[in-house]
């Protein structure tokens, strides 16, 4: 069995669903009350591949929410991923995904150090963060969302901002090596982490994101907006296209101007309808085909009998891995998302 641990986008978005996903009581609570709320099991998922194969699954509702993260409220925020995935693993799954901000808090507060949740000791081999194959998405709605732009990319520039993330690092990895992308941009905060990413390609111009934007005709973006910063589509090359790689989408309404794409980052389609409610609820537009391609990562381990942490740990993820988890996504049904 496959599990995802999920959150909603804001304690407004949470405070609307909480009745459809069957906790009333939850409606009208504030920030505090969902620092101590439990994780909860609110959905049961069947997935049936393209080659036949039904695989099961569970969402782990870990009842956090960016405010926790926002009003400095960190171990709430630490406690409620380490609960979500004790509850996973109590109830048996073998292979859990952790989506949004789950795997970026476990990750940057160094959750590893606590693999005791009360009674259950946690196996980190059974848990995933999913970064793989969204990167492997991003990079093939990046080469084929271009193609559709008329951007031909060994004529193009391409900046990837959050280029030192762990997502961020693979896109410009896979990018430097599978396509024929005249330029790469190298935008992010830690200028050493950048410099290191540089010599590792042998490649790549470091750059302010204000600078970047100017010359981009692809913009990936896999970073969260800082504070007060502010992207002026008339600064944008015509044909632009912007790719969202964040958590959550924001960018095609903050950005709406002639000639510039937004794409909904990481995103992918199942080829056939999933049996869920769940996507419904974080606004999928097709919420039976449409998922987090993170959360395909462990639906995709699940069909392989591959009960492993595919993706783990900051800067891991090579092109050989992407390959690996890229081939196994088409064989099961799965395909960026283009729209």
């Amino acid at each position: 069995m496959f599990g995802l641990i999920g959150h909603l986008t804001s304690l407004e978005h949470a405070q609307s669903v909480a009745q459809e996903l069957g906790y009333p009581e939850y409606a009208d609570q504030g920030l505090d009350f969902w620092c101590s709320a439990p994780p909860q099991i609110v959905d049961h998922i069947t997935v049936t591949s393209i080659t036949g194969q039904k695989i099961e699954g569970r969402y782990v509702e870990s009842c956090f929410l960016p405010e926790m993260l926002a009003n400095r409220r960190i171990k709430a925020a630490t406690r409620k991923i380490l609960n979500a995935m004790a509850h996973a693993q109590k109830h048996g799954i073998d292979i859990t995904a952790l989506g949004g901000f789950s795997s970026i808090i476990f990750e940057n507060f160094n959750l590893e150090q606590f693999g005791q949740v009360r009674n259950v000791t946690l196996e980190f081999k059974r848990f995933t963060t999913g970064n793989t194959h969204t990167a492997y998405i991003i990079c093939r709605q990046v080469e084929e969302a271009s193609k559709q732009l008329g951007i031909e990319l060994s004529n193009a520039t391409v900046a990837v901002c959050g280029a030192t993330g762990d997502i961020g690092s693979a896109v410009t990895r896979w990018l430097d090596k599978k396509t024929d992308v005249q330029e790469l941009l190298l935008i992010a905060r830690n200028q050493e982490r950048l410099q290191e990413l540089q010599a590792e390609l042998g490649r790549g111009k470091i750059m302010d994101l204000q600078e970047a934007l100017l010359q981009a005709d692809i913009v990936v973006w896999v970073a969260s907006m800082p504070k007060g910063v502010e992207i002026d589509p008339t600064v944008l090359k015509q044909p632009c296209l912007l790719i969202d790689g964040g958590y959550p989408k924001n960018l095609g309404m903050k950005i709406q101007h002639p000639g510039v794409y937004v794409l909904n980052g990481g995103i992918v389609e199942h080829s056939l309808d999933i049996d869920w409610k769940i996507m419904k609820i974080v606004s999928m537009e097709v919420p039976g085909r449409q998922l987090f391609a993170c959360f395909a990562e462990s639906m995709l381990l699940e069909f392989e009998k591959l009960y492993t942490n595919f993706s783990w740990g900051r800067n891991q993820i090579t092109v050989d891995k992407m390959e690996h988890i890229g081939q196994v996504s088409v064989k099961h049904g799965f395909k960026p998302l283009l729209v």
